[in-house]
């Protein structure tokens, strides 16, 4: 995301680049992911069960109040190991293959400015995004079963993440490890308008402040960080609930399965519960992606801008 205006070669990324960019992107995942989690437990079980039962005041705090009581303090963090897991690999590949593409999109689709156009940003985000979501879904699923197990007591729990992956591969096979794949799939629009709005921002802050993108400060950052992602949440939200749902409902063992599949659970919960159904657990996304949005892109771009003064350029590339 730094650098974008830069005309760079079109060889494959350099062992710098893989540094810097999936070094900073998994440290800022984790560390928005830590800070964010007690909130993400909470959107994925209001994704999957809905609203509590009869529960006065906000949302929020009452199922905080749940937690803390039915599970205790363990339970806010529950699935946050293949969380952070996850986002190793996740933040790695997202984000060397879409500064990778971005820059082998450079030359063929950069407008009168020298930047890239909003079109090679879908591109590049919209890849990156697949090749993420092919290599983390099961990790993914974990996480969602580790964070909803607690409100069932039809099941037989995971003992850890690994037990998680080893019981869904032995009991579902490589159909529950990828369960919601598709969802996930079709997630990547996700992306394809966030980071796109989110170049968009930063280079019209940085012509109204007369500098570049790369010496933007970190409130510009944050500001271009939260509209872009907000605005992205709230067009793509719908996918989330059905990914969320499809992962979930393998868990419950000796039960018969509530969706045969994507189209099936959007009928069924078009059907049951409306539009409004396909926005369960928005308005706590919007309170956890807005500051987690700001704590991972002001992250990435302070730490890779600190990795390129520190790590020497590569040989072969300087």
């Amino acid at each position: 995301m730094t650098g974008a205006s830069k005309p760079s070669d079109c060889g494959g990324p350099t062992t710098r680049d893989v540094i810097c960019n999936g070094g900073a992107g998994a440290a800022a995942g984790a560390i928005a992911a830590t800070f964010m989690c007690p909130l993400d437990v909470i959107k994925t079980r209001l994704q999957v069960h809905g609203r509590p039962p009869a529960h006065r005041g906000s949302v929020i705090i009452t199922s905080l109040k749940d937690i803390l009581r039915t599970e205790g303090f363990k339970g806010m963090y529950r699935g946050l190991s293949p969380t952070l897991v996850a986002l190793l690999p996740n933040w790695a590949v997202y984000f060397t293959v879409y500064e990778h593409l971005k820059k082998r999109l450079h030359h063929s689709h950069e407008n009168s400015g020298n930047e890239l156009t909003i079109g090679a940003h879908m591109i590049a985000a919209a890849s990156a995004g697949a090749a993420t979501a092919l290599t983390t879904n099961p990790l993914w699923v974990v996480k969602t079963r580790l964070q909803t197990q607690g409100m069932r007591q039809d099941v037989v729990p995971y003992k850890s993440m690994l037990s998680a992956l080893t019981r869904i591969a032995h009991e579902e096979g490589i159909r529950g490890l990828y369960s919601g794949i598709l969802p996930s799939l079709a997630g990547v629009s996700h992306v394809a308008i966030q980071f796109p709005a989110y170049e968009t921002i930063k280079s019209y802050m940085a012509r109204r402040g007369n500098t570049t993108v790369d010496n933007l400060s970190p409130g510009s950052v944050a500001i271009a960080s939260s509209v872009a992602k907000v605005f992205a949440s709230v067009m793509t939200y719908p996918h989330e609930v059905v990914r969320s749902r499809l992962q979930e409902q393998g868990q419950a063992r000796n039960t018969e399965v509530r969706y045969a599949g994507v189209i099936d659970c959007v009928k069924k919960v078009f059907q049951k519960e409306g539009l409004p159904g396909f926005y369960r657990g928005c308005a706590t996304n919007l309170l956890r992606t807005t500051p987690s949005a700001v704590i991972t892109f002001t992250s990435y771009e302070m730490i890779h801008r600190f990795l390129e003064q520190v790590i020497p350029p590569d040989k072969n590339h300087s």
